[in-house]
């Protein structure tokens, strides 16, 4: 079994959110990542969603977009980013996803000797007394710090000496001088093997495809900026 990674579908067959005003990197977006994933990626291969799956508002209008998923080569796992709107609750997403489809929240899955494991997180500070990171972010940050607790102690509990961990993400971990966070912190302390993210996008100006902190590889797949190509973590 290998291991591919592809975030941010941004995904819309069934509401009206034309994505080629962002560049055109995005004009027939779905048609590249169709051609490229049915290319590369076999039935017996995994495929990590980390967020942004879909511009759905709510759970009926995801229809479309999990059947586009569904019927893409390989098992799929997918977690919550900021655009997931149609998101209320795990159990009700779960309800209604096909079967090659898992998805995640604070919790994990094992893939043979691959545990899975992720939440959607948060941005985190660019410097200390950030003057921009307000009250409000910092609750949202402490509360996804401890979600993800959560998630790595329910990988933890499963894992034996032959598993490789990976943690999905959808906000990038650390800032953009890849200082520290609560996030990277706890990927340390838990001794993930591999971290993969999205959010960011070539409109940014900020990123590092792949990028290693302390022992742990770092992985940014947002589906622009890897040309909608599944990127290949194992």
């Amino acid at each position: 079994m290998r291991v591919f990674a592809l975030s941010d579908l941004h995904l819309s067959f069934m509401v009206e959110k034309p994505m080629d005003i962002f560049g055109g990197s995005w004009v027939n977006y779905t048609d590249k990542i169709k051609d490229n994933w049915q290319n590369t990626i076999k039935e017996d291969d995994l495929v990590l969603i980390a967020g942004d799956i879909s511009w759905a508002m709510n759970i009926s209008e995801t229809a479309k977009d999990l059947d586009f998923i569904d019927k893409l080569n390989g098992k799929k796992v997918i977690i919550k980013g900021n655009h997931e709107y149609w998101w209320k609750s795990i159990s009700a997403v779960r309800k209604i996803c096909p079967k090659s489809i898992t998805a995640l929240q604070n919790d994990s899955v094992r893939f043979a000797n691959v545990l899975v494991t992720g939440t959607r997180g948060w941005d985190v500070p660019e410097r200390e007394n950030d003057v921009n990171f307000t009250q409000d972010y910092k609750k949202i940050y402490a509360r996804e710090a401890i979600r993800l607790e959560l998630a790595l102690k329910h990988m933890q509990s499963q894992r034996t000496e032959q598993d490789t961990v990976v943690c999905m993400i959808h906000y990038p971990p650390f800032n953009q001088k890849k200082e520290d966070s609560e996030f990277t912190k706890l990927f340390e302390k838990y001794n993930v093997d591999i971290v993969v993210y999205g959010h960011l996008h070539k409109s940014s100006g900020r990123y590092n495809k792949e990028y290693t902190k302390n022992g742990i590889k770092y992985y940014l797949t947002s589906a622009d900026l890897v040309d909608m190509m599944p990127v290949q973590i194992i």
